[in-house]
């Protein structure tokens, strides 16, 4: 008589992206709390370092064989990748994360309607024209440095989107990817030695940290949204990815104790609804994105 074989239980793919959401803005809240101890740049660095070790300890990417054109690919790749976390987090020293996740996701939801035919996409640029206002009418309230850098970072996000995809159409896997965060992780470490790092990253505990950053930030999202990807259609992804924004917001005030007035919620309303009107039959912002 042969053994009963018991179902096994997987995850629905949308509970898996936002598990991986839920982890990123996890992972930003921890290293905004670490800033007053160490520099941003130097969280990065550990973020960078924790991804590059575990993503190629994973997809063990392979370079002998490569063009002359693979090789560049996932260079720039790698450096769209360095520079945007750079940006956001020096964002985040200086903003509340909600906020700052806003301004960043206007890079990829002008990408989406670029080029677009379709009438109705201006009026999504529109809503999230408004939302930069809105946020923008308290801006007493806010760095303008972080502001461009939460804007810089934005476009950053823009290019990755365009690169991840070509990368993912030459390297299997997470092979792009992985490689891109060693290329990533060398082109952020000379920062170190321009501003405010200190000894404080060698500390055990917030080498420990900076590594379970990288792993909420990066590994485990990935993780999720690979798996959920297998079976959900893009369109459907890049809707759930536009929760970003009050992910972000929801973080910062569980985490950080920030908070944010009216204006600002209703700020993060409109670029949350515009990236979703966006999305609806697009698949741009359907690239995972290690934010």
């Amino acid at each position: 008589m042969e053994p009963v074989r018991r179902p096994t239980t997987v995850p629905s793919p949308v509970a898996l992206v936002l598990v991986g959401i839920a982890s990123v803005q996890l992972g930003a809240a921890i290293a905004k709390t670490l800033f007053d101890e160490v520099s941003p740049t130097a969280l990065v660095l550990l973020r960078l370092l924790t991804s590059a070790l575990v993503l190629c300890a994973w997809a063990r990417p392979r370079l002998a064989g490569r063009s002359r054109g693979d090789l560049l690919l996932v260079l720039a790749f790698g450096a769209s990748l360095g520079l945007m976390n750079l940006s956001i987090y020096q964002a985040f020293a200086r903003i509340p994360l909600g906020i700052a996740v806003t301004l960043e996701f206007v890079g990829p939801l002008t990408l989406a309607v670029v080029g677009s035919r379709r009438p109705r996409d201006l009026a999504w640029v529109g809503l999230a024209g408004v939302g930069v206002v809105l946020l923008g009418a308290e801006r007493s309230d806010l760095d303008l440095v972080g502001v461009l850098f939460a804007l810089l970072a934005g476009g950053f996000w823009a290019a990755y989107i365009l690169l991840s995809g070509a990368t993912g159409r030459r390297y299997d896997g997470l092979g792009g990817l992985a490689l891109a965060s060693v290329v990533g992780t060398i082109l952020v470490a000379p920062f170190l030695l321009v501003g405010d790092a200190t000894d404080a990253m060698l500390d055990p505990r917030i080498l420990l940290l900076g590594a379970a950053v990288g792993l909420l930030s990066s590994v485990v999202p990935y993780s999720c949204e690979l798996v959920a990807l297998r079976s959900m259609r893009p369109a459907v992804f890049g809707i759930l990815m536009s929760l970003e924004p009050a992910a972000a917001a929801l973080a910062g005030i569980l985490v950080v104790s920030e908070s944010l007035t009216a204006l600002q919620w209703l700020a993060i309303a409109c670029v949350v609804a515009a990236s979703v009107g966006a999305t609806r039959q697009r698949t741009v912002l359907a690239d995972p994105v290690p934010d």
